[in-house]
């Protein structure tokens, strides 16, 4: 009685002294809650001593949905939680994550939650109380009023809860959206708008999915229609295969992409693009243009086993490719979602979760389409399968995010029997509550434990930490690409100045080379030869290369320490003289002549090789075979140390004093020896022009 008593002083304190007066001067719905908690026969109970006025009202707002006192949930959590979670530091946390997975796991259950203020304003002071959950050493001027924002890590343990809003692997990047104009700190009016698009791109699913478009082809695989483009005359979408061209409709389900021709007052029959079978299809941009030229970047290349040639959709709009980079983004989404799919061979429940997840990824993007058009988006970003192919480490989460599908892993299992409360909701017990009925998902209660989620009270879930590596490992990539963009210049020939300046360590020790070859200081040559003829007769070369790789990791690992903090050495490259346009012309051209020119030099070796292998000068022939010959005997009956000795001495040894005239005269004789090689024919045969054309 005596805590009752204190808990009741204490809130009528809080209103009477005017500790609230750093709210709006109107008075708001915080204000209300507080005096309701206050007045309310059972105050005792409603006010939990270890948590901040915004945790108590967030919890006070759970327990009045699950219909449970403040102080049951607290009772439930002790009995449920573990030690590691119920510690000092961490308990006020733990305790709001708990109380707010089980207030959303029942809220969901009502049709339509996404359109409810209530539900929305609910979410979002979850955020807000999350920041900020003990219930000392921190100030709360100004965190439940209409002015609250909340950073990127409330907004990424909370908004995930519901997986409709948010999934971990993109929740970040989501923030970063709806954050972008006010500082990195998300306001309740730009996350109120995503929500409520998000709820009328479910609706439109909704509709569109009941519709009778395509009714007859996507009706046995219970497909969900989840865009439509071309339906305008003004925006067509026109599919190019081999040299024709069609205007027509295109239709992305969550199986297949379908494109019906345009006809006068009507549509062709569907061509069928399946996205969910094994087919190696490749979906990348593509460049189009008239009469096959590549101008335009507003087309998706699409290509499978199953098709004889590729087909080609383009997104024709007056400026920019957003319409192409978001039809592209999507189909990649629902074609990675189904190599998931097959890659872990899912099926049944788990299968209709990982489309699922696809198809809230689609519907997510929809919705910041619309609040931001504005603005440019990276659609891959928001889309989760499309960011696990790109991100570093990207398997990683999947395969995470298969071994908890398939329920492998322990905590998870653990979680799903005893411990359903301590984990956020999955995407597949969604399902009914948005009004799908979804594959095989339609009977799922929570006695399956599939009511699981990615989001656990108070620890970091495997698939977190995957998410968090790869984020890190990308940062890393960002950085070194920055500095690859950076070093980019401009010019054939200040490109062959840099490089010319990056291998010049190299040309070094190979005119160092080839000054001990040419024996131009004989002492050098023969001293250097006769340290290597020991080192290959002892058998040492493996040791020699060894310690050639131990010099450079110490040179690099001397370097770093010894340059710890100094500036980087930057490469001084004296750049050539500017070139005007004609003299860059003539420089490419003259590249070109060049790389023509080795090409040919190529192609009369290997038709000289041919001519030898197929006896047209029959004399060169006979040398060539009994040299081969000669060389298998070697191979076959000298060991290998004597057969590396013997070639080592003969390249070396070639311009020694002893040997430079009689090499000359045998360098001689096989030059003549090749150019008297004639090339074997060759006929060219043009592609007949009309056959083309056909």
């Amino acid at each position: 009685m005596a805590m009752v008593s204190r808990t009741r002083d204490m809130l009528e304190g809080l209103v009477k002294d005017g500790s609230f007066k750093w709210l709006s001067k109107r008075r708001s719905a915080f204000e209300e809650e507080i005096e309701e908690m206050a007045r309310s026969p059972s105050a005792g109970k409603n006010w939990l001593p270890e948590l901040s006025p915004p945790a108590n009202v967030v919890v006070y707002r759970c327990s009045k949905i699950l219909g449970l006192s403040m102080c049951q949930l607290r009772e439930n959590f002790d009995a449920e939680a573990s030690d590691l979670l119920k510690y000092k530091s961490n308990f006020a946390r733990n305790l709001l994550e708990y109380c707010c997975f089980m207030a959303l796991a029942q809220s969901i259950q009502v049709t339509g939650y996404l359109d409810d203020n209530k539900f929305r304003r609910l979410t979002f002071d979850m955020m807000v109380a999350w920041e900020f959950p003990e219930a000392a050493g921190e100030s709360f001027p100004h965190q439940m009023d209409d002015d609250a924002t909340v950073g990127v890590e409330a907004f990424s343990r909370i908004a995930p809860a519901v997986p409709v809003i948010a999934n971990v692997v993109v929740s970040d990047k989501i923030f970063e959206v709806l954050a972008a104009s006010t500082d990195n700190r998300l306001h309740f009016s730009a996350y109120d708008k995503f929500l409520v698009r998000l709820e009328r791109a479910i609706r439109k699913l909704q509709s569109q999915s009941e519709s009778s478009l395509l009714f007859s082809l996507r009706s046995e695989r219970r497909e969900k229609i989840l865009e439509v483009d071309g339906t305008v005359t003004t925006q067509p979408v026109l599919e190019h295969v081999g040299i024709s061209t069609w205007p027509g409709r295109l239709t992305l389900t969550d199986h297949a992409l379908y494109f019906e021709a345009h006809r006068v007052v009507s549509y062709d029959k569907a061509k069928i693009y399946d996205l969910a079978a094994d087919l190696q299809q490749v979906v990348r941009p593509e460049l189009t243009g008239p009469w096959g030229t590549r101008l335009f970047d507003k087309a998706v290349f699409y290509k499978s086993v199953s098709l004889s040639e590729p087909v080609v959709m383009e997104f024709p709009e007056l400026k920019g490719h957003t319409r192409r980079d978001y039809w592209l983004a999507i189909i990649r989404e629902i074609l990675y979602a189904h190599r998931f799919i097959s890659k872990f061979r899912l099926s049944g429940h788990e299968r209709d979760e990982v489309l699922l997840k696809a198809i809230f990824g689609i519907l997510r993007l929809q919705a910041i389409k619309e609040i931001s058009s504005a603005v440019p988006l990276c659609c891959e970003a928001l889309l989760m399968f499309n960011v696990c192919d790109e991100l570093p480490g990207g398997d990683l989460i999947l395969e995470k995010l298969a071994n908890i599908l398939t329920m492998r892993d322990v905590d998870r299992r653990n979680a799903g029997k005893s411990r359903n409360g301590m984990y956020s909701i999955s995407a597949l017990a969604l399902a009914s509550s948005l009004g799908f009925v979804f594959g095989t998902s339609s009977g799922v209660t929570s006695d399956t434990g599939l009511i699981v989620g990615e989001i656990a009270v108070g620890e970091m879930t495997v698939l977190e930490k995957a998410v968090r590596d790869a984020r890190s490992s990308y940062e890393n990539v960002v950085l070194a690409q920055a500095t690859v963009d950076g070093v980019k210049v401009d010019g054939i020939d200040t490109n062959l100045a840099v490089m010319k300046e990056l291998l010049s360590p190299m040309t070094q020790f190979w005119n160092w080379l080839l000054f001990l070859l040419y024996w131009e200081e004989p002492l050098k040559s023969l001293a250097f030869c006769l340290v290597c003829t020991y080192i290959i007769c002892k058998g040492w070369m493996g040791y020699a290369f060894a310690a050639s790789l131990i010099f450079f990791a110490l040179f690099m690992l001397l370097t770093r320490f010894v340059g710890q903090g100094s500036p980087i050495d930057e490469l001084k490259v004296t750049a050539p003289p500017a070139m005007n346009t004609m003299e860059q012309l003539l420089a490419v051209q003259n590249a070109i002549s060049q790389a023509e020119e080795l090409i040919q030099d190529g192609n009369i070796v290997l038709l000289k090789f041919r001519a030898l292998l197929l006896s047209i000068f029959p004399q060169a022939t006979e040398r060539f075979a009994v040299a081969l010959l000669a060389l298998a005997l070697l191979l076959a009956f000298v060991p290998l140390r004597y057969i590396v000795l013997l070639a080592f001495l003969e390249i070396f040894t070639r311009y020694s004093p002893l040997r430079r005239a009689n090499t000359e005269r045998w360098m001689r004789r096989l030059r003549d020896w090749w150019f008297s090689i004639p090339a074997a024919p060759v006929i060219l045969e043009r592609v007949n022009e009309e056959k083309k054309k056909r």
